[in-house]
């Protein structure tokens, strides 16, 4: 009975040592902060449908990553609109296709 004791003693013991150990690490004082890069000369150009391309492709894309895809035709390009609102599940109203699909073509497409 006394070995018994003995290494409950000891296993209660080296718990609360851990437990101590552990929690005498002070945490970060303040908050965290970080920076990500800006879209500095980026930016789409300006033109109609801006607007719409802004509003919906920056969800998951910067305007980099849109800006240096191929050269698409309308219809290339409407195949993506398409593909990224129901195959990704952007949330892309359907009103807003057309604006978008002419703006890419317009700007960075083939004419």
């Amino acid at each position: 009975m006394m070995k018994r004791t003995l290494i409950v003693l000891a296993c209660t013991a080296a718990l609360s040592a851990s437990a101590i150990a552990a929690g005498s690490t002070a945490p970060p004082k303040g908050k965290a902060t970080i920076s990500l890069p800006g879209d500095a000369g980026m930016a789409f150009k300006p033109g109609p449908g801006v607007g719409a391309v802004q509003a919906n492709c920056l969800t998951c894309h910067s305007s980099a990553y849109v800006s240096t895809q191929p050269v698409l035709t309308k219809a290339q390009w409407n195949a993506e609109v398409v593909k990224m609102k129901n195959v990704y599940g952007a949330p892309i109203a359907d009103d807003q296709i057309p604006a978008i699909v002419d703006y890419l073509t317009t700007n960075y497409g083939k004419p």
